[in-house]
């Protein structure tokens, strides 16, 4: 098991001592103004990372209508255009740069018709696999949580088919283990299903607890410390998985609670 934590959880000074690796946001990067990378922005991270002994990986930009999201990174991938596939395609080129093997990219939304937004996203993702391949980067298909009705890929079957028409030896699952328990409702019986059913297909897990219901924050997807919510995180056993588990929490107080947890599985 390598334990991460996600960058706005601390700084690298703090975060450091407490993980391995380290899930860089790309929202929160400071390498756009706009819709424009500043590629020496990427060489000064670059820089400032190798005196770290942290691995990284990468979140892409996503869909979010939250307030503090910024506008101009909004990214839908079930309705891909220039500017957006554009996105993608520079956080697998900030991957490449900086020697991080993972990127995390978010299913689509459901604007309508939910099989031609399944069809949608199947193809974009399909060219971004590709370019993927060609940078040597994994892609890690994350589950949404399903008490937002606008999701894709909110079960595991949903997810297992989008990555098994898409058939790239680049494109994998990020096992989002609140979003899932938001899914099952907080049962943990079909939480622990949940994960025995996508354990094949796993490559990066993304950890936080919440109560598994909706809630007018954040829709129930609340991202506290483990304890906090209902999860039973022995659930994780039945991925079989020993690869990075990243604390997807806040604060770095909320990564030390997580990293022993993790420990004591």
């Amino acid at each position: 098991m390598i334990i991460g934590a996600s960058s706005f959880a601390g700084t690298l000074p703090e975060l450091e001592p407490e993980v391995e690796s380290i899930e860089l946001y790309i929202p929160k990067l400071e390498v756009y103004e706009g819709t424009t990378l500043i590629k020496s922005r990427v060489c000064k991270l670059k820089e400032t990372l190798s005196s770290y002994d942290l691995s990284t990986s990468i979140h892409a930009p996503y869909f979010s209508d939250a307030p503090n999201y910024p506008r101009e990174l909004v990214v839908d991938t079930a309705g891909l255009n220039d500017t957006t596939e554009k996105l993608m395609k520079e956080s697998i080129m900030i991957a490449d740069a900086l020697g991080s093997g993972m990127v995390v990219i978010h299913p689509g939304r459901i604007n309508g018709n939910k099989e031609r937004a399944f069809e949608n996203m199947v193809s974009g993702l399909s060219r971004l696999s590709k370019f993927a391949e060609d940078a040597n980067v994994t892609l890690g298909l994350e589950n949404k949580e399903g008490t937002d009705p606008n999701n894709l890929c909110i079960s595991a079957t949903e997810l297992i088919t989008a990555i098994e028409e898409i058939s790239s030896s680049n494109l994998r699952a990020t096992f989002d283990i609140g979003h899932a328990n938001l899914t099952c409702n907080g049962n943990q019986v079909k939480l622990r299903e949940f994960a025995r059913e996508l354990r094949n297909h796993v490559e990066h897990v993304h950890i936080h607890d919440n109560q598994g219901f909706l809630t007018e924050k954040f829709r129930g997807d609340l991202h506290g410390a483990p304890g906090t919510g209902v999860i039973d995180f022995s659930v994780l056993k039945e991925l079989r998985f020993n690869g990075v588990y990243n604390l997807e929490v806040f604060s770095i107080e909320d990564v030390k609670v997580g990293k022993k947890m993790l420990l004591g599985l």
